[in-house]
């Protein structure tokens, strides 16, 4: 249904991700409806996207599309949709979720040394992770991943929350409202179409005597 005919090169799919050539106005919208004509409730729909969303406000990178498919399934909500809604984190926003939920899980835990912005270095804290997790080192992450890698967890938790009841709740009267409009459009087709051929005279039959 939303293939191109053309298929784009490499080049152009991540020049896309990375600054999307319609703009990131008409880029928001062309998501919206792209949620909105997949199959499935508003609830499913606008749930399924607000799982996306906010797992993409998790530390979790690389894991936000089986994770937000996991959580949809758990409340039964579209799992395409899912999907979708990760793009919500991306190259351009990840920065300053990161800095937002590390902020945020310091404050949680009233921690006295906090690293500046420009100083936290989430790479390398996610390479330490990775590390760590393949050698089964526990007191290589605490000393390595976790500063940095802990107060994201915490801070992300709250976070994801907020995250999922604001997609949650701005995308089902959306969707409802867009569902509702594409119904009425067919039906409307549907009744011209019946009044064209009823309006098309048949053969006439023949009078014999």
């Amino acid at each position: 249904m939303f293939k191109r005919r053309a298929k784009l090169s490499l080049w152009s799919v991540a020049r896309n991700f990375l600054w999307p050539r319609i703009g990131w106005n008409r880029s928001t919208k062309y998501v919206i409806h792209r949620v909105s004509r997949l199959r499935g409730t508003p609830y499913a729909l606008a749930a399924g996207f607000a799982c996306g969303a906010a797992i993409s406000f998790t530390p979790f990178v690389g894991l936000h599309f089986l994770l937000s498919a996991a959580l949809a399934w758990l409340i039964r909500a579209n799992i395409i949709a899912s999907a979708i809604g990760t793009v919500v984190g991306n190259p351009w926003t990840f920065p300053f979720i990161w800095v937002w939920i590390y902020k945020l899980g310091t404050w949680m835990w009233a921690m006295e040394h906090v690293y500046p912005v420009e100083k936290l270095d989430f790479a390398a804290s996610f390479g330490h992770l990775v590390q760590g997790l393949i050698n089964m080192d526990v007191r290589y992450l605490a000393e390595t991943a976790w500063p940095i890698f802990g107060p994201m967890l915490f801070g992300s938790i709250p976070t994801a929350i907020a995250v999922w009841i604001a997609f949650y709740f701005a995308l089902k009267p959306a969707i409802l409202s867009y569902q509702v409009q594409r119904r009425a459009r067919r039906m409307k087709k549907a009744r011209e179409a019946a009044a064209d051929s009823a309006s098309i005279p048949g053969p006439q039959n023949k009078v014999t005597t």
